[in-house]
C-alpha cells in the first residue's frame, strides 16, 4: 500500500528560486505533477525529475483532478498538486482533500511565498508598522463568487488597516470607490502586477484613480492592489516610529534599557492625510 501523502505544494509568486526547500524536494521526487498550468511559472516544472509525468489542470475540473490523484496514488506512485502563491489562500484545497481523505488517501501541505509577501518584499514595504498599523487584511472583492456576510470589502476597509486585495482588477472602479471612502480619494495604493516574474511591474497610483490606471496600463487579474497607512508611509516616505524592539529605552530579556526619549508618532489617520 502507498503510505507516501498527496502533496499539496505551493510554488510561490512566480520566480523559480521563491519555492520552498520542500516544495523543490517535493517536485524533485513525484511521479505525477498535476499543475496550475494558466498560473504557475512553468521554469518551476525545472524542479522536477526528468521521468515525471506533468498534467496541467487549467482545463480539468475538480473530479478530473481529484481522479488522477487517486488512481496515481493507489498504483503507488507519489503525486503532488502544485498550486500557485500559498495553497492555503484562494488554493481551492479543501474541495480536494476533502475527497481524498473519505477516500482515506492522506494528503499533506507544503506552504509556498504569496504573492502579497512578494509583493512587499520587492518594495521594501514592512505591513505592521510600529504605532500606524499591525495589521494584515489579505481579502479580495466580490465578484462571481460572493464575499460572505460581514466580509465585504467596505466593511474591512473601515478598520484603516494594511490591505492585499487579491483577484479584485476587474473590479475596479467599486474597488476604486470603496477605498476612497475608506482612506481617502488620494491616498496612494500600490499595483503590483505578476510579482516576481520576469514581465512584472509595480505601478503607483491613488484610491481616486485606481480604474482609469488598471485600464491605462492594460493590468489584469494577476494585479495585487495593497492599500492602507503602511502603503502610505512608503511612498511618502515617513520615517517613524521605529519598533520598541531596537529602542534604546525599551527593555526585555536580552537588553537593558537606557533612559532616553522618543518623539511621539503619527496617527495611522495622520500618515494617510499626509500621503
Amino acid at each position: 500500500m502507498n503510505t507516501n501523502p498527496i502533496l499539496f505544494v505551493g510554488a510561490g509568486p512566480g520566480d523559480p528560486d521563491l519555492i520552498t526547500v520542500a516544495g523543490q524536494k517535493a517536485l524533485a521526487g513525484a511521479d505525477l505533477v498535476i499543475h496550475a498550468g494558466s498560473l504557475v511559472n512553468p521554469e518551476i516544472l525545472s524542479w522536477c525529475g526528468p521521468g515525471t509525468e506533468l498534467v496541467d489542470s487549467a482545463p480539468l475540473d475538480l473530479e478530473q483532478i481529484t481522479g488522477l490523484m487517486m488512481s496515481a496514488w493507489r498504483a503507488g506512485r507519489k503525486v503532488v498538486r502544485l498550486h500557485t502563491g500559498d495553497p492555503s489562500l484562494y488554493g481551492a484545497i479543501h474541495e480536494q482533500l476533502v475527497i481524498l481523505r473519505d477516500q482515506g488517501i492522506p494528503g499533506q501541505v507544503i506552504p509556498g511565498v504569496t504573492a502579497a509577501l512578494a509583493a512587499a518584499a520587492s518594495l521594501g514595504l514592512e505591513y505592521t508598522l510600529p504605532e500606524i498599523t499591525q495589521t494584515l487584511i489579505v481579502t479580495r472583492a466580490a465578484g462571481r463568487t460572493p464575499m460572505p456576510e460581514g466580509e465585504d470589502l467596505a466593511s474591512l476597509a473601515r478598520s484603516r488597516s494594511s490591505m492585499a486585495i487579491y483577484l479584485s482588477a476587474g473590479q475596479g472602479a467599486a474597488v476604486s470607490q470603496t477605498l476612497s471612502e475608506a482612506y481617502g480619494p488620494e491616498a496612494p495604493l500600490a499595483l503590483i502586477y505578476r510579482a516576481t516574474w520576469p514581465d512584472g511591474r509595480t505601478v503607483w497610483t491613488t484610491c481616486g484613480q485606481l480604474a482609469q490606471t488598471l485600464e491605462a496600463e492594460n493590468l489584469d487579474r494577476h494585479t495585487l492592489i495593497l492599500a492602507g497607512p503602511a502603503v502610505a508611509a512608503l511612498r511618502q516616505g515617513y520615517q517613524g516610529p521605529q519598533s520598541k524592539l531596537y529602542d534604546p529605552t525599551f527593555s526585555h530579556a536580552c537588553r537593558k534599557a537606557r533612559k532616553e526619549e522618543t518623539p511621539p508618532a503619527l496617527t495611522a489617520k495622520e500618515v494617510i492625510d499626509e500621503a
